[in-house]
């Protein structure tokens, strides 16, 4: 009789394949990227196939990994139904995510987090860092993932986003010698970060649109309103990063960080989930 499979080198295999990446599986399995890689060649060992075609930069399906990937997900599935583990009651919890990070690729983490465990019931609120800190610091929220202000303590740094300047590819980019922008409100630290970095360049600008939030500063960048600076994954679809073209200033790296309280085992896991797929993003 044939050895069955380790569901944990199963779950690692999902996981590595929907986020593209050993290390953001490692995050969820608060593992290792050594240890997920290792479970996953005893995996094609066991079954005799490649499964995952390995790059610098990227995890990809191979044919056969194809193939083996719903049949791994129908077996993790049994065996969440094997554990009850929707009767063992709803874990909830709340999370705040800046807007500038949840970008494009929220719909995906949430659904990598549902895929992950059913039984969680998650409130989330897009926001401001500005506006979503002092909720957490209040006890309104149980963790938030933002970037980090100068005021800011504590908290886990767990990832560096790139910020440039992006305009729709047919902008009018000026007005006679002043650059065009669309800043967010004059609680953004992007927007006091930006215009600074401008006033030192020594760069006329005028200020054409004013946006209280990343979807609406996308809609004026996507519109060829403006320049605007944004975090390169929110930037919206279509949008490129003119700053070279333009000999505008590099702007420094956000900083996005995980603060938490959360202590039950699940709902920490489910955290994990969230923070892994939102980076894969």
């Amino acid at each position: 009789m044939d050895r069955p499979l380790e569901l944990d080198a199963v779950q690692a295999f999902v996981l590595a394949a929907d986020l593209q990446s050993f290390t953001r599986a490692a995050e969820v399995l608060d593992s290792t990227q050594s240890a997920i890689s290792l479970k996953l060649k005893k995996l094609e060992q066991r079954l005799g196939r490649r499964l995952l075609e390995r790059t610098p930069r990227l995890v990809r399906l191979s044919a056969e990994g194809q193939q083996f990937l719903p049949a791994a997900r129908e077996l993790l599935a049994a065996h969440e139904r094997a554990l009850d583990r929707l009767e063992q009651g709803l874990v909830r919890f709340s999370v705040g995510i800046s807007d500038h990070v949840a970008g494009a690729g929220l719909p995906r983490a949430l659904a990598q987090l549902h895929a992950h465990d059913a039984g969680v019931m998650v409130e989330v609120r897009v926001g401001s860092s500005h506006d979503l800190m002092p909720l957490y610091e209040r006890g309104e929220l149980d963790a938030v993932i933002v970037r980090r202000e100068p005021q800011d303590q504590g908290g886990e740094l767990i990832m560096q986003e790139p910020i440039g300047w992006f305009a729709h590819p047919d902008a009018q980019c000026r007005v006679g010698p002043a650059l065009r922008v669309a800043t967010f409100s004059s609680t953004c630290r992007i927007r006091e970060l930006s215009l600074r970095r401008l006033d030192e360049a020594g760069i006329a600008w005028v200020e054409v649109f004013v946006g209280g939030g990343i979807l609406a500063v996308g809609a004026a960048v996507s519109a060829g309103l403006a320049v605007s600076a944004l975090l390169h994954r929110s930037a919206p679809p279509g949008a490129v990063e003119v700053g070279q073209r333009l000999g505008l200033p590099t702007l420094p790296l956000a900083q996005v960080m995980l603060h938490s309280r959360l202590r039950e085992t699940r709902a920490q896991a489910a955290l994990r989930t969230l923070v892994a797929a939102l980076k894969s993003a």
